[in-house]
């Protein structure tokens, strides 16, 4: 009886032994395998300020032609972190850069890549940072050819039977349009998840490609182009900045509608100057934004602006509800909760969280936007807004909370602007 337990003592032994020698070859060549993983020749820096583990994350993209969804590459792709030999897949670190969003999403960044040249993040430019469903191809490839500039594009695709059909109609649109393929960088999230706005904002932020960017619904005309602010870098750069408080500042693009909306179809007839665009408002043709909700975009002071021929600053007449479209710096910025789903309150949210953390709100005095007609899916607004009017109350008292905290652990609370 004792030589058998003995027997058994000296097997379980034998075991353990076994299973360690194999755990440390089995770690031993995973470790080394990933470190000798070669780098691909193309390689894109993308930073987020707020998050400091991810400061100097770089994603190594294998290719600039698309890519097929089926092939094993694609999900592949390996990130490095600055100064260390570690890698990560791809798919994991983005999951954990939009992780309160919806999961699982499946995010390529660079799906298509433009021939433009602003490689540079402190390239003084502005890149349009719009998100896109598959219906609004045509609108994307006609901003394009009216912008003539840098445009990040987070366009969702759903996961479903229709996918391919999808991605076929984007190849379409990207082809049959040389301006698509010189300026728009798209970036396809694919999910079975709607209307993850917030979501697709921060991805076309996070792969913008130069230091400025501006918050857009593909579905706005950009009338006057910006030609001549996106020109004269000294005044963009200081109107990015109070010189007087150095506080950092978004710019307020103004935003328009046409009355009757028939004749907000065709983009081709929106005046092009402020002169014409004085002229239909005083001839009621043309009126703000969603006049009928004023706290939209009340705070821009429309009459003020149909007068004067300087920037202003958004005072008093700010509101936690105020969404106007703006032209912001990428790095040092907030990114937009994702949280919000769906129609209501999501831009808002963005907006209020950006006023919070100290950036002044400057209207332009001479761009302007106008809407392009569209069909909105009614019943579905009205039940998203319900939920996300009770989300939205939660969630500023929850930023005035964290920004307070923020503010007295800097000892910014009694000084008129944070230190950035």
């Amino acid at each position: 009886m004792r030589d058998v337990k003995q027997s058994v003592f000296k097997l379980i032994q034998c075991l353990v032994i076994a299973y360690a020698v194999v755990s440390v070859i089995y770690t031993a060549k995973y470790f080394y395998s990933h470190a000798t993983t070669p780098s691909s020749p193309m390689h894109n820096k993308m930073t987020r300020s707020d998050e400091s583990t991810l400061a100097q994350a770089q994603v190594l993209q294998q290719q600039q032609q698309p890519l097929d969804e089926n092939d094993d590459d694609n999900h592949s792709a390996q990130v490095t972190w600055h100064g260390s030999q570690t890698t990560m897949q791809e798919p994991l670190i983005m999951s954990k850069l939009f992780s309160d969003a919806m999961q699982p999403s499946h995010l390529q960044p660079y799906y298509y890549k433009a021939r433009h040249t602003h490689d540079d993040q402190h390239s003084d430019d502005i890149t349009m940072a719009t998100l896109v469903t598959k219906d609004r191809f045509p609108v994307l490839s006609r901003l394009a050819s009216n912008y003539r500039g840098p445009i990040s594009a987070a366009i969702h695709v759903n996961d479903d039977d229709d996918k391919e059909q999808t991605l076929k109609d984007l190849a379409y649109v990207y082809d049959t349009n040389p301006d698509m393929q010189q300026y728009v960088d798209i970036h396809l999230v694919v999910d079975t998840f709607d209307r993850q706005f917030n979501l697709w904002r921060n991805v076309a932020k996070l792969f913008a490609r130069t230091r400025y960017v501006m918050m857009l619904d593909v579905d706005f005309h950009v009338c006057t182009n910006l030609q001549s602010l996106r020109m004269d870098k000294p005044r963009l750069a200081s109107y990015m900045r109070n010189d007087q408080t150095g506080q950092q500042r978004a710019l307020v693009v103004p935003a328009f509608e046409y009355v009757a909306q028939a004749d907000g179809l065709d983009y081709k007839t929106f005046p092009t100057t402020k002169e014409q665009l004085l002229e239909e408002v005083q001839q009621g043709k043309i009126d703000m934004f969603h006049k009928s909700w004023l706290k939209g975009h009340g705070a821009t002071d429309y009459q003020r602006w149909y007068a004067s021929n300087t920037s202003y600053v958004v005072t008093d007449a700010y509101d936690f509800s105020y969404e106007p479209y703006i032209i912001y710096n990428k790095q040092g910025t907030p990114w937009c909760d994702e949280r919000f789903i769906g129609y209501g309150a999501n831009k808002a949210a963005c907006l209020y969280e950006i006023y919070l953390a100290g950036i002044e709100y400057m209207v332009l005095p001479d761009d302007f936007l106008i809407h392009q007609t569209h069909k909105y899916p009614e019943n579905t607004r009205r039940k998203e807004r319900q939920y996300n009017r009770k989300l939205y109350s939660n969630f500023r008292e929850e930023l005035c909370l964290r920004y307070a905290r923020l503010f007295l652990a800097n000892g910014d609370w009694e000084t008129p602007v944070p230190r950035t």
